[in-house]
């Protein structure tokens, strides 16, 4: 006996096809172990033929009903990773937004530290620019201011020597006038 499995539903099988003894071979569907069998007996009854399509047809069924349960089975998994899946993606997506919110305060205070760095920047910069400035017109003020105490003391300097040479002169001119009167 020669056993093949299939896993078309129906199988046909014609005279003259088969291990080639010429007689026409029937098919028969074994109900429990899903396999096909082909017997060499040609005579069957209409009864047998009936309670082999009967067979036939409840295995089909069967295999039918196994089919739709697993398929369930796996839909039911994979709504169930779907629905994991999805819990995830949410959970990182909060995870993500809390990094975000942590990340964004500080950029924010941290940009707000660099631009007000920057203008400070910008004012030293004018006011060592000033200072600078002024210390040049403070050195130029002090060498005028030193010129000018220079050109005071030369003045007073001479100032008393001519207040020193008029009270001689004087002197002399009264010494003279009083010499005069003498006389």
């Amino acid at each position: 006996m020669m056993h093949s499995t299939t896993s078309s539903d129906q199988l046909h099988q014609t005279p003259g096809d088969g291990d080639g003894d010429g007689e026409g071979q029937q098919l028969v569907l074994a109900q429990n172990s899903g396999s096909l069998s082909f017997s060499g007996n040609m005579s069957l009854s209409r009864d047998d033929d009936e309670d082999m399509s009967r067979s036939a047809l409840s295995t089909f069924k069967a295999k039918e009903e196994e089919i739709q349960r697993r398929r369930l089975e796996v839909r039911e998994r994979v709504l169930s990773h779907l629905g994991r899946v999805e819990q995830e993606t949410r959970r990182l997506s909060t995870i993500r937004q809390e990094l975000e919110a942590l990340a964004d305060p500080m950029r924010k205070d941290v940009s707000s530290v660099r631009k007000k760095i920057d203008l400070v920047n910008k004012e030293i910069k004018m006011l060592g620019q000033s200072c600078q400035k002024k210390e040049r017109e403070y050195k130029e003020a002090v060498e005028a201011f030193n010129e000018k105490n220079k050109e005071k003391v030369q003045l007073i300097t001479k100032l008393m020597e001519l207040v020193s040479e008029s009270e001689k002169l004087r002197m002399k001119k009264l010494e003279e006038l009083s010499k005069n009167l003498e006389v």
